[in-house]
């Protein structure tokens, strides 16, 4: 019978289920990552205002970031082209999902290979400036298929300016048109039942005191922003509230893994290095 013990355990351990993966989601705003910077400047630019054109050796260095990242699913901003993303998140690893639009700054998401999704039509709405000059930007609009079950994911980049309720400015009334929208959308995913994802560079420095936050969150159930109250350490914390921003609901918002969430903080700390890797730090979150 002794003999047997062995045998007999290694089939009770291999009956045991395997603990669920954890699925790790990330938010970067990229800082114009573009290789049109030329084109983009146009002859008459204010140097002071002009797009860096970052060399290989600097898209070497975000790729790099990009592998230490490690994360499964990252919803994008300021990416220009399919071709510029991809000197970041090597294609052989990741599927690239940009905005259907040709302006200069486009959201999407980099979602690794052993991830399956469905793409959905953009959230157009959210360009409130579509066809203009410095128009905004479309949310990106995927389900994520993963194995504890569909997530509904909306990668967006709000109107940068009015960073909080004490803003006073041109900027203000823009995004306090856009919220409704990206609150119609999060509430028809909660009338489905569905786990839900908004993340993105909201350019506010959201918390469930802020009024505009209050406009999303007003559904059935409530929901998680889980990067509220972490502290930016990006760029030595020149900006201490983050604006990049995940917010869960539906099931999925349950499944996150306490203290979790991490700032990706660049190895560079020259303010000239800003150009070349990103102004933003990725933010991420685990979920079970």
């Amino acid at each position: 019978m002794r003999r047997c013990l062995p045998f007999l355990l290694a089939a009770l351990l291999g009956a045991v289920p395997a603990a669920a993966k954890e699925t790790k989601i990330a938010t970067w705003n990229m800082g114009w990552l573009t290789l049109r910077a030329d084109e983009i400047n146009g002859p008459t630019v204010d140097p002071k205002r002009a797009v860096y054109q970052r060399t290989d050796a600097d898209f070497d260095r975000l790729k790099a970031y990009a592998k230490q990242l490690d994360a499964d699913i990252v919803a994008l901003q300021e990416v220009d082209t399919l071709t510029a993303a991809t000197k970041v998140f090597d294609p052989a690893e990741y599927d690239i999902v940009l905005a259907d639009e040709t302006d200069f700054q486009r959201a999407g998401w980099a979602v690794r290979k052993t991830v399956r999704y469905t793409r959905m039509p953009d959230l157009a709405a959210l360009d409130l400036l579509d066809g203009k000059p410095r128009s905004l930007r479309k949310g990106v609009d995927v389900v994520f298929h993963l194995p504890g079950g569909d997530v509904r994911g909306l990668s967006v980049h709000l109107k940068s300016g009015c960073f909080s309720p004490k803003s006073q400015n041109d900027a203000c009334p823009v995004i306090g048109e856009q919220m409704p929208i990206l609150s119609a959308w999060i509430d028809q995913r909660q009338a489905e039942g569905a786990s839900l994802l908004v993340a993105g560079d909201f350019n506010r420095r959201l918390n469930k005191a802020d009024p505009l936050w209050q406009i999303l969150d007003n559904g059935p159930a409530p929901l998680a922003l889980v990067t509220e109250g972490k502290p930016s350490t990006c760029w030595s914390g020149e900006y201490p509230d983050l604006i990049d921003h995940l917010v869960l609901g539906g099931p999925v918002a349950a499944k996150a893994k306490p203290d979790s969430v991490g700032i990706l903080v660049y190895a560079e700390t020259d303010r000239a290095d800003k150009k070349r890797v990103s102004d933003h730090c990725p933010v991420s979150v685990e979920v079970r």
